[in-house]
């Protein structure tokens, strides 16, 4: 959240995310079209694929599998691919950029709409220069964000579809991690640097220590 700051999203990046939400809904129909053509059984991983490929990889698992009510091993399985396949496709960026017609800026934004990962974006976007990055973290964070409406959609629709299934309201278990979320992202982007600033060390400390948390986190899903 704090890594998160909505107001460059919103007026620097406001066009990326028409892009962004592109890539999420192609992403998850297009999974799920592939899936019906090789008959694959569980849909919920399925979903969690579509989910991980279009927003933001292990971590857009993680959060929307507590919605969808998925199995452990579903979770797991669909983090460990979306890490691998996103690892592979990043250095193959790398590999074909030299090759392909596109302007920095341009290989920039195409690695933050399509890579699955923070992390494979920056790998894939450092070797086309700063601006690039830039670019390419940009656009990435752009679909960060919209983790936070495709969780309340998703919680929505499964509360539609248990209901029409049994014919009561189901109870979906709420994903209180986004408030948190969306807490420490207004926290970063309105008020430290505004209200006080916290010096650079701190801040860098602040970032290793929620790198490690997070690695924590899916070594634990592991």
């Amino acid at each position: 959240g704090l890594k998160l700051n909505i107001d460059v999203i919103l007026h620097q990046g406001g066009w990326l995310l028409i892009r962004d939400v592109g890539t999420i809904v192609f992403a998850i129909v297009f999974t799920i079209l592939i899936a019906r053509l090789l008959k694959a059984e569980d849909s919920t991983l399925v979903l969690l694929l579509g989910i991980g490929t279009g927003v933001c990889g292990a971590a857009a698992i993680a959060a929307t599998s507590s919605i969808l009510k998925a199995k452990d091993e579903d979770t797991a399985i669909g983090a460990g691919i979306i890490a691998l396949v996103g690892t592979v496709f990043s250095i193959a960026y790398t590999i074909i950029r030299p090759f392909i017609p596109l302007t920095a800026l341009q290989y920039g934004i195409w690695s933050g709409v399509s890579l699955h990962e923070i992390a494979h974006v920056a790998l894939a976007g450092a070797p086309a220069g700063p601006n690039a990055l830039a670019m390419a973290l940009l656009a990435k964070l752009g679909r960060v964000f919209l983790l936070v409406p495709l969780s309340f959609i998703l919680v929505y629709w499964m509360k539609h579809k248990e209901k029409t299934k049994s014919g009561s309201e189901a109870k979906i278990e709420f994903p209180w991690f986004l408030i948190g979320f969306i807490i420490m992202s207004l926290f970063g982007s309105y008020v430290l640097g505004h209200a006080f600033t916290i010096p650079a060390s701190m801040m860098n400390g602040i970032s290793s220590f929620t790198s490690f948390i997070l690695t924590m986190a899916m070594i634990g899903l592991g």
